[in-house]
C-alpha cells in the first residue's frame, strides 16, 4: 500500500496563528531550520488510484491540491473514496464540511464519534444538509474490507480527556486503525491520539510495518512551562514523547520498519531540525512526519 502524509501538525498547524513560542518564531523568521506544517491527516491507497483519508483536517483543500494523485480526472471521477475518523475533534473533522460539494461522502466512525458529530459539534448534521452521507459504523476489533486489497481493524484507545460535549459513550471516543494490505500481509497503524500506551495498545502495534503515532508534545508540562496554557499534554489526551513514562521509551525498542511521530504541536522542539530533541529521536530510530512524506508499506 501507499501512504501519503497530507498534514503532520496538531490542531492549529505550524506555525499556529496566535503563537509566538520559540518554534513558531523560528519557522516564521527562518532563524532555525524548520518547515511549516498543516493539520494532521493521511491518505492510503492499494494502487495509487483509489485513496482513503484518515481524518479530514481544516486544511483538506490545500492538502488535496498539493497531491496530484488526489485530483479528479477529466470525467470528474473523485479518487478519494472514504474518510476514516479516529475521533470527533475539530482538527480531524472540520474538513468534512469543505467536502460538502461532493455527490456523496462515505464516513467511517464509531457510534461515539457519530453522536458527538451530530449532537455535539453539529458537523455531521450540517454536512448532511449539503450532501448525502453514508455512515459506516466502526466496531473495534472487526476486520473490515476497504476497497480492493485493503482491510482495516479499529481498536479502542482509552482516554480520560474531559469531554467538551457530554453524552457520547466513552468506549470508542478515540480509536486507532490498523490497515493491512491483503497481498503482502503488511500493515500500517495510525494512532494520532493516545494518552497512555497500555499493554493492550502495545499488542495492537505488534507485527506492524509502519507506525504513525501521537507526537503532540515533547514533555508533559510543555504548554504550562511556556506560559501558553494550564493543561498538560496528558490533560489534552496526548502522551508526551520524553521522560521515564514517555512514548519514546516504549516505542524505540519495537522492530517496526517505519516509526514516525505525527500530530506534532507547534510548541514541540522536535519541529526544529537542529534541536537536541530531534537528534534524540534520530538516535533512537524514530522519524518526524512532514507534509508530503510518502511511504510504501
Amino acid at each position: 500500500m501507499w501512504v501519503r502524509v497530507l498534514g503532520s501538525a496538531a490542531g492549529g498547524g505550524f506555525p499556529q496563528w496566535n503563537c509566538v513560542c520559540p518554534s513558531c518564531r523560528a519557522v516564521r523568521t527562518g532563524s532555525r531550520p524548520a518547515t511549516a506544517r498543516s493539520q494532521s491527516s493521511i491518505a492510503v491507497s492499494p494502487d495509487r488510484e483509489a485513496w482513503y483519508l484518515l481524518n479530514a483536517s481544516p486544511d483538506i483543500q490545500s492538502q488535496i491540491e498539493s497531491f496530484e494523485a488526489l485530483h479528479p480526472d477529466e470525467g470528474r471521477v473523485v479518487r478519494l473514496k472514504a474518510v476514516l475518523l479516529t475521533d470527533a475533534e475539530l482538527d480531524h473533522t472540520l474538513g468534512l464540511l469543505l467536502m460538502r460539494e461532493g455527490r456523496g461522502l462515505q464516513i467511517h466512525g464509531t457510534e461515539s464519534i457519530q453522536e458527538t458529530l451530530t449532537s455535539g459539534t453539529g458537523v455531521l448534521r450540517t454536512l448532511e444538509a449539503y450532501c448525502p452521507v453514508e455512515w459506516r459504523q466502526v466496531i473495534p476489533g472487526n476486520e473490515v474490507p476497504l476497497g480492493e486489497h485493503l482491510t482495516y481493524r479499529a481498536f479502542n484507545v482509552p482516554t480520560q480527556k474531559t469531554m467538551r460535549f457530554p453524552g457520547a459513550e466513552e468506549y470508542g471516543r478515540v480509536i486507532g486503525y490498523r490497515i493491512t494490505d491483503s497481498r503482502t500481509g503488511k500493515s500500517l497503524v495510525y494512532l494520532p491520539g493516545v494518552q497512555e500506551l497500555t499493554d493492550e495498545l502495545m499488542l495492537e502495534l505488534e507485527g506492524a510495518t509502519g507506525l504513525l503515532i501521537d507526537g503532540t508534545c515533547w514533555t508533559d508540562d510543555e504548554m504550562p512551562s511556556l506560559g501558553l496554557a494550564a493543561k498538560t499534554s496528558r490533560d489534552m489526551g496526548h502522551m508526551p514523547i520524553s521522560g521515564e513514562h514517555g512514548s519514546l521509551q516504549r516505542l524505540a525498542p519495537l522492530p517496526i520498519e517505519h516509526k514516525i511521530y505525527i500530530h506534532i504541536n507547534n510548541t514541540n522542539p522536535i519541529l526544529l531540525e537542529d534541536s537536541p530533541e530531534r537528534e534524540a529521536l534520530t538516535r533512537h530510530g524514530m522519524k518526524v512526519a512532514a507534509d508530503g512524506m510518502e511511504l510504501q508499506i
